[in-house]
């Protein structure tokens, strides 16, 4: 008998075919040599022949030799159609100026293990690689282990029309003080970013147009927590270039620029702009559309739903610190920190590392109250709509624990300049904890997320095995089995939050029933078994 309309076979599902326009992220190549400029293939070759990046190795007799060059190329899922001509190209070149030791090794690297914007070091130590070469967009955050060489790309903008548009911005702006505009843009415009500045200081002799490159390579900082100064002033020489006008002292100054523009659509790096420049006025420039805007006019917005995430971190009490990164320096200081931070508000963290983040991941942790996502500026701000449960950055995390909600509209992303805070603000907060600590543990919180008072769990303290059963109440002491046993929670949310499950997983019955005889099941497949009776 045929398949009814209430039971398809499926066949269209697999037949059918589907038209797809894939975004176009790169032009279409009309050469050879278009194609090797674009990828920058000859500096990049140049790089990897006259850098140090060579491991110099020792036997059990102290002779020294040196293994091949073990190279990875970085590509996000919109590059990686043009992987394989760059690893020819590249490869080509690197062969022609080998010595000795042989030409190096490369690698492709897909599929990032977490945000593609960031090197991914985890999988190139896979390959044991000496150094990485980063292809597309990339968020300029410090490594940890390995040495990158960047390839922005080079996307077509119109110099001319860009800084005439740019300028007519910046003189119908009036400014109370010195006029200081910062000029940032998608590092897929680096390529002319310096003509676009030179344009604009002609047009706007009376301005200060701070701008500072992005740099082609990044060498590997281990963290260095006590370096408060140093920390603070890498974190802001983003935006604190000098012109070329005026002396070192008026480059080095901190100042709030009143006016920034950017050069690029709408992505994450001008949200978090948005947000770690609240109070300066920014303007971008679209490329694609040639048209400017004032973008600042919805960081309101951003601030206010960030600033809901936070009310939700406040009454949590069991945390989760998920790990989104493992290749930015000064992640393992950060880490540390925020165990330290929840560990003295009395908070139950665990540690979580998940890769790329989804909600059906994190749905398995519903034990867990509020994550706290450490993970690189661009990758940081999570809107919480599509999972169950709130997720924070570390510097929201800082304003949630807060004994009073104060919060000056002030967003820091950066992991060495929180660092470099906490370091500063260190002894005050001892202070305060001295102040605070004669306060009755036990006082309730108003929520104004459910608008009403609540009572905190919690959670360590001197004695992890007794805290629970003295502060936990009669959650503390549980029924272990079915003979009446009871037993005490050791001062653990994920236990507490299994007793409180109506389902809490089949029961072993061990001894008890005795084996079923074995029988013969069904074939085929699941829209059509063979034994099925077709009716």
């Amino acid at each position: 008998m045929a398949a009814t309309t209430f039971a398809p076979s499926g066949e269209d599902a697999i037949t059918r075919s589907i038209e797809v326009q894939p975004e176009k992220s790169t032009p279409d190549f009309r050469s050879v040599e278009e194609f090797k400029n674009y990828y920058e293939i000859p500096r990049v070759a140049t790089e990897i022949i006259q850098g140090s990046f060579k491991r110099v190795q020792h036997d059990q007799n102290e002779t020294i030799f040196i293994d091949p060059l073990q190279i990875a190329l970085q590509f996000p899922d919109e590059l990686l159609h043009d992987s394989v001509p760059i690893y020819r190209y590249l490869k080509r070149e690197l062969e022609k100026a080998h010595n000795d030791d042989g030409p190096p090794e490369l690698y492709v690297l897909a599929d990032t293990s977490y945000g593609s914007c960031c090197a991914d070091e985890v999988a190139a130590q896979h390959v044991d690689a000496d150094l990485i070469v980063h292809y597309g967009h990339a968020c300029m955050s410090k490594t940890y282990r390995m040495p990158v060489i960047y390839v922005f790309g080079k996307k077509h903008l119109d110099v001319e029309d860009c800084a005439s548009k740019l300028g007519e911005i910046v003189k119908s702006y009036t400014m109370e003080v010195e006029k200081i505009v910062v000029l940032r843009h998608d590092v897929a415009y680096a390529h002319l970013a310096d003509y676009v500045v030179t344009r604009l200081r002609e047009s706007i002799p009376d301005t200060v147009v701070q701008y500072n490159r992005p740099p082609l390579r990044l060498d590997p900082s281990p963290p260095q927590p006590s370096a408060v100064a140093s920390a603070t002033e890498s974190a802001t020489a983003e935006t604190q270039l000098n012109s070329g006008k005026h002396d070192s002292k008026e480059a080095n100054r901190d100042v709030d620029p009143s006016l920034i523009l950017y050069i690029g659509g709408e992505n994450l790096g001008l949200t978090n702009l948005l947000m770690t420049h609240s109070s300066s006025e920014v303007y971008s420039y679209d490329p694609e559309t040639r048209s400017t805007r004032l973008e600042s006019g919805r960081t309101n917005k951003l601030l206010m739903r960030r600033y809901a995430t936070v009310q939700r971190a406040r009454d949590a009490d069991v945390f989760g610190i998920l790990v989104g990164t493992l290749g930015i320096a000064s992640y393992l200081p950060l880490i540390s920190h925020l165990r330290s931070l929840l560990a003295r508000h009395r908070k139950k963290t665990y540690t979580i590392s998940v890769g790329k983040l989804n909600p059906a991941k994190l749905a398995n942790f519903m034990e867990i109250e509020c994550f706290v996502l450490v993970a690189c500026p661009e990758n940081s701000l999570i809107e919480s709509k599509e999972f169950h449960k709130a997720i924070v950055t570390p510097f929201e995390l800082e304003i949630a624990l807060q004994a009073e909600q104060t919060w000056t509209g002030r967003y820091v992303l950066d992991f060495e300049r929180l660092l470099a805070d906490h370091a500063r603000e260190a002894p005050e907060d001892d202070a305060n904890r001295e102040s605070t600590s004669e306060k009755d543990p036990d006082q309730p919180q108003f929520s104004l997320i459910t608008g009403k008072y609540r009572t905190s769990r919690r959670f360590g303290g001197a004695d992890a095995n007794t805290s629970s059963v003295g502060e936990g109440g009669p959650s503390a002491v549980i029924l272990r089995n079915q003979d009446d046993t009871v037993a005490t929670l050791a001062d653990s949310a994920a236990a507490e939050f299994l007793q409180s499950r109506a389902f809490r997983g089949l029961e072993t019955r061990v001894g008890e029933d005795a084996p079923s005889v074995l029988e013969q099941g069904r074939s085929g497949i699941a829209r059509g078994y063979k034994n099925d009776s077709v009716g």
